[in-house]
């Protein structure tokens, strides 16, 4: 069996080969942390989370490096600071912001049954390599210095067809498409409106470092420049997979791979670029002015974060997803099942089943139909996918547990009136039996008779 995925730059689903199977390498871009994650953020965290489990099972855990970025310079962040901590110097509020969002942040996604990424680099940390690739671009005639700024030229990049990829490659476009297309903005130090910034001089009271180039004002990086840094740092000038949400296309993962590749004169920055589809709730794209903006945080105090989990997947990651009550009712309900048949079973080897449908470009909507197959035929392989899949991280005991202390049930009073239903049955008064019956349903509570006696659950 080998491992196939989708390529955004080829546009083909390809053979993962990588470049050293003893140092297999992903980077995935991460939240800028300014606010709560909204259940759209959760996917890429969810999807690459999956594939991250997939390598090292493939290839071990010690053989495979995972680098997931946090923002922690950017104007949303600025403005964030400036509007909750007035009365404090601009730096000190930014940093209260990003260490209480990015504090969330881990605990919504830990959540979530994500794994911590092995390394975890925030852009502040990594102004020097920002500089040092600027500085390298410049030199290369591929950026130059304008009123403090400093600005990349993909016209310049196209001109030097000097093994270089073409800017517009990755997301198919030309630079007229892209002038059209885009937001650009408009300055007049520009040498052309595609050209976009790497450094900025800062405003007063804003993050500043020194500046690259000889520019003698402070400044602070441009988005896109801060991954190709913290990429490179940490990663390397090439490496395996790069992922993220189809937005970021163009103009970000464009831009990364334009500075990338030219500072260091490579064809390539990653092998394989992976995007996952976008996410609409109840068939509507979400927003805050539709009031249907969710966050993973307000979705975790309804639901256990497996359950968001286990909703995510049902979709195949490249398609788009439509996020619904009704769905997130059904993958409760088969949480309930998997955890009552196979989270107290010692786990086996992961079905082949479920490795196949993994290994065909993540295709989890497969692998949960195989899922579904080893429920009554292999509950010990069963139990070894879905660990592998990120799931049954407690016992069964401890998931009903934690259902009955969510919707408030008081576990004695439900065993007495079981009890006392038991008892009704046995004299057959059967009215009374069903009276209780009914009283157990308007709890919440569904109960299952069998030869073995009575069972109960929390109804979802």
């Amino acid at each position: 069996m080998e491992l196939r995925l989708y390529d955004t730059l080829s546009r083909e689903k390809r053979t993962f080969v990588p470049l050293d199977a003893k140092n297999v390498r992903m980077y995935v871009c991460g939240p800028t942390v300014y606010d709560f994650a909204h259940i759209g953020n959760a996917r890429p965290v969810i999807v690459f989370d999956v594939l991250f489990r997939l390598l090292r099972h493939l290839y071990g855990e010690a053989h495979v490096k995972y680098v997931r970025n946090i923002t922690d310079v950017d104007d949303k962040i600025n403005d964030r600071a400036a509007r909750d901590f007035p009365g404090l110097p601009l730096n000190e509020a930014i940093r209260k912001v990003t260490e209480e969002t990015g504090r969330q942040f881990h605990a919504d996604v830990d959540a979530l049954g994500a794994l911590r990424p092995s390394v975890e680099p925030r852009a502040t940390e990594h102004i020097g390599e920002m500089r040092e690739i600027i500085e390298r671009l410049v030199r290369g005639g591929f950026a130059y210095v304008a009123e403090d700024h400093v600005l990349f030229s993909p016209q310049a990049m196209n001109a030097a067809n000097a093994g270089l990829p073409r800017y517009g490659a990755l997301s198919k476009r030309s630079l007229d498409e892209m002038i059209a297309g885009a937001r650009v903005d408009v300055a007049p130090y520009k040498k052309d409106s595609t050209d976009f910034v790497l450094w900025k001089p800062s405003k007063p009271g804003e993050p500043s470092w020194a500046s690259p180039s000889g520019i003698k004002v402070e400044g602070r990086p441009g988005w896109h420049i801060e991954c190709s840094a913290m990429a490179w740092k940490h990663l390397g000038e090439q490496f395996d997979i790069h992922g993220g949400g189809i937005d970021l296309v163009f103009p970000h993962h464009e831009n990364e791979v334009a500075q990338t590749c030219c500072a260091f004169h490579q064809q390539r920055m990653a092998n394989y670029w992976m995007h996952n589809g976008f996410l609409q709730v109840e068939s509507e794209k979400m927003s805050k002015s539709l009031g249907n903006f969710i966050t993973i945080h307000e979705l975790l105090r309804d639901w256990p974060g497996e359950v968001l989990r286990l909703n995510m997947l049902k979709t195949h990651y490249t398609s788009p997803i439509d996020w619904t009550m009704k769905s997130l009712e059904e993958s409760a309900r088969t949480l309930d099942d998997w955890y009552r048949i196979a989270a107290d079973v010692a786990p086996s080897k992961p079905a082949v089943s479920v490795l196949e449908a993994l290994l065909d470009d993540l295709n989890t909507p497969q692998a949960i139909a195989a899922l579904h197959g080893l429920r009554g035929s292999d509950v010990p392989a069963l139990a070894g996918s879905l660990r592998l899949l990120g799931f049954l991280s407690e016992s069964a005991a401890q998931w009903e547990g934690r259902k009955q202390q969510a919707s408030g049930i008081d576990a004695k009073q439900v065993e007495s009136l079981i009890a006392e239903r038991t008892a009704a049955r046995a004299r057959k008064d059967f009215k009374e039996s069903d009276r209780i019956r009914d009283q157990l349903a308007a709890m919440g509570i569904a109960i299952k008779d069998s030869k073995d006696g009575t069972t109960w659950e929390v109804a979802r």
